[in-house]
């Protein structure tokens, strides 16, 4: 592992210690093998003025939901030292009075809530801590001779603690154990089966002491020849029907949708066809913190995944019932991992964000288990310790706060079709703004960047092909684990032809495109939305259906065989639970096939003034994109859910059609 540090980047920020504290933490966050997500914590000390003129002592310390790997002098909790010295004196303390106190503490009350571990950053007598879950620490201490070997790894500069659970009780034991002793003599902690702790009065040398000591656990592992990953090659193939169907089981389970994503990757699907992967995987996480994320062990899935899962689900709730104490809600048994033989790994997940992160932690957690295997046996902490994280008061607190909070659409995964611009894109975005995520096909490849990112894919697509929309939609669940939500969009609009002066090459590739390739997708998603939740379909048609217009004789002919299409649909899914309603827009004019000069022509065609054109309806109101966008949100969501067959228009009014 190498410093990251820099000291022409260091130099814009050591005239401020918080900024500085910024920076570091940056390039902790930085290495995937230090902090994967969420995970870590750092702080830095320092004397500032108060209202009065007086001088205290500010520990400014990560907060919660900051990420260190892009984290700002803004996502630290400025909190009074002396408060947390004084809680660190107490004999007992609740974790959930512990955060109350820290935030009564806190200098801004509009910063973000402290990290669990602000009194043990206070205890450590040095400006700067900080905190990783090392893969590579952890592990080595995962093995039934893990303590023995880091004190011969790390010396006696390193102070060697078992494992306590995190927030007042680790704070209280590290209190105890160092109130009588000489912290100079040390330059780290290791927690044992938690992670390790570096810290000093400059910025550079607290961080380089964790690049060093990590460097040399990674070391460790490598002579003795464990740092080795189980590869494999060729995975069986897998049908986007068997992913969709798997997620419709777990999302049962969550009581929610939920995301899935399948790692074929040489590793998962090494780690996939280990021998003892059933049995290895299931003594616990990494770190007790992990479990929070990925539950206590993955799902193996056998030939019968239904089996599988309500043996997982039967195994969780034996769980519970053995480990609970009155008063605990009880969490949903469904798995946020799963190790498939023969195909590789999954991970579930009820958000974008949670799924990046279970993909990373369950990552790491392969990784590590194999290491710890080869190193002497796996063997984190007991069971009891991992239920004592997961129904930790401070989560139990959390799902009382949360409740009812998540967006209307989370978990939900949407097919736009046309998303790289205009009407489509609009649609795309909105959807994805409501917490569904978003596959966004279009055959301009600029769809791929545009989506791009957590919560979106962009997929190259012709809807002119049936190889291409198949391939897409692979690509899609792959990517998701299956579709909700399919809104048909992809059209084109051409310039204004007489029947007598089109030609027949015009007329088949109008229809090709605006009918036959709403067919081919809708033809592809419905065994994917038959297994979807709460699933929709929204096409978007066209005002030319009930009102056309001359020289657009291929264009509302094969928006008015959508609409039958729709209505057809609609009667064939509804008795799998799949509505289909139709939304006919006109006159959107800040879209791409209506460039200022078009525009100004129609509007000079009409005798009309552009604004008074593009308000040429009964309501003298502009439709824009954005309107089309948020309706077409309103009928995927619950307020359309008793609604199927229907035909909207949003164009202002229009009298011919009315």
């Amino acid at each position: 592992m190498q410093s990251r540090w820099n000291d022409t980047e260091a130099a814009n920020f050591t005239s401020d210690p918080v900024a500085l504290r910024a920076y570091t933490s940056r390039l902790l966050g930085q290495e995937p093998a230090l902090v994967q997500h969420g995970g870590g914590n750092t702080s830095v000390k320092v004397d500032k003025q108060n209202l009065f003129g007086e001088t205290e002592s500010i520990l400014f310390v990560k907060g919660s939901g900051w990420d260190l790997a892009t984290i700002q002098p803004q996502g630290f909790a400025p909190v009074n030292m002396e408060t947390l010295l004084r809680m660190a004196r107490l004999e007992h303390l609740s974790d959930s009075d512990m955060v109350r106190a820290q935030r009564a503490a806190m200098t801004n009350p509009s910063a973000p809530t402290p990290s669990v571990e602000a009194i043990l950053h206070a205890i450590i007598p040095f400006q700067f801590v900080d905190h990783t879950h090392s893969d590579a620490v952890v592990t080595l201490t995962n093995t039934p001779t893990g303590e023995e070997d880091a004190r011969a790894l790390f010396g006696d500069k390193v102070l060697i603690l078992p494992y306590v659970m995190p927030g007042f009780v680790l704070a209280r034991q590290v209190y105890t154990h160092t109130r009588d002793l000489n912290w100079r003599q040390y330059e780290a902690v290791v927690l044992l089966n938690h992670g390790i702790f570096t810290f000093h009065d400059q910025a550079r040398t607290a961080y380089e002491n964790m690049i060093r000591l990590v460097s040399k656990a990674e070391e460790f592992l490598r002579v003795r020849g464990v740092m080795v990953n189980r590869t494999g090659a060729a995975p069986k193939a897998v049908k986007p029907v068997q992913l969709a169907e798997m997620r419709r089981r777990l999302s049962e389970a969550m009581g929610a949708p939920v995301l899935l994503r399948l790692d074929m990757g040489p590793e998962a699907l090494g780690f996939a066809d280990w021998q003892d992967v059933a049995t290895i995987s299931a003594r616990g996480t990494v770190t007790p913190d992990h479990v929070i994320h990925i539950k206590p062990k993955p799902l193996i899935i056998a030939s019968d995944f239904a089996a599988a899962l309500e043996n997982f689900t039967q195994d969780y709730r034996a769980y519970f019932e053995a480990n609970a104490t009155d008063g605990m809600t009880e969490l949903d048994p469904c798995p946020r991992w799963a190790v498939w033989p023969g195909h590789g790994c999954l991970s579930i997940a009820r958000s974008a964000k949670n799924l990046r992160i279970v993909e990373d932690i369950s990552s790491h957690t392969r990784r590590c288990m194999q290491w710890g295997e080869a190193l002497g046996g796996w063997k984190p902490v007991a069971e009891s310790e991992l239920f004592a994280v997961e129904y930790w008061e401070l989560e139990q607190a959390k799902l009382k706060v949360m409740g009812g909070t998540a967006p209307v659409l989370q978990g939900k995964v949407a097919l736009v079709t046309g998303a790289a611009s205009g009407i489509g894109k609009a649609i795309a975005f909105e959807l994805k703004r409501q917490g569904a995520c978003v596959a966004g096909l279009d055959l301009n490849p600029g769809v791929v960047e545009i989506l791009a990112g957590d919560g979106g894919i962009g997929v190259v697509c012709d809807v002119t092909s049936e190889a291409s929309v198949n391939a897409a939609l692979e690509k899609v669940v792959a990517h998701f684990g299956g579709v909700d939500i399919l809104v048909s969009n992809a059209g084109t609009f051409p310039p204004g032809k007489t029947i007598e002066e089109m030609s027949e090459h015009d007329w088949t590739q109008i229809l090709n495109v605006n009918l036959s390739g709403h067919w081919r997708v809708m033809k592809a998603a419905i065994p994917l939305l038959k297994l979807g939740f709460e699933p929709t379909i929204v096409v978007i048609g066209s005002k030319n259906v009930a009102a056309p217009g001359p020289g657009a004789s291929a264009y509302s002919t094969a928006k008015a065989g959508l609409t039958q299409l729709a209505r057809v649909a609609a009667l064939e899914l509804a008795p799998f639970g799949v509505r289909v309603n139709t939304l006919h827009p006109d006159a959107v004019f800040d879209t791409g096939i209506w460039s200022e000069e078009v525009i100004a022509g129609r509007a000079k065609h009409y005798g009309l003034s552009v604004e008074h054109y593009k308000k040429k309806n009964l309501l003298k109101t502009e439709v824009t994109s954005k309107n089309v966008a948020d309706l077409v949100a309103a009928m995927v969501g619950p307020g359309f859910a008793k609604t199927t067959g229907a035909q909207i228009p949003i164009d202002g009014g229009n009298d011919r059609v009315i």
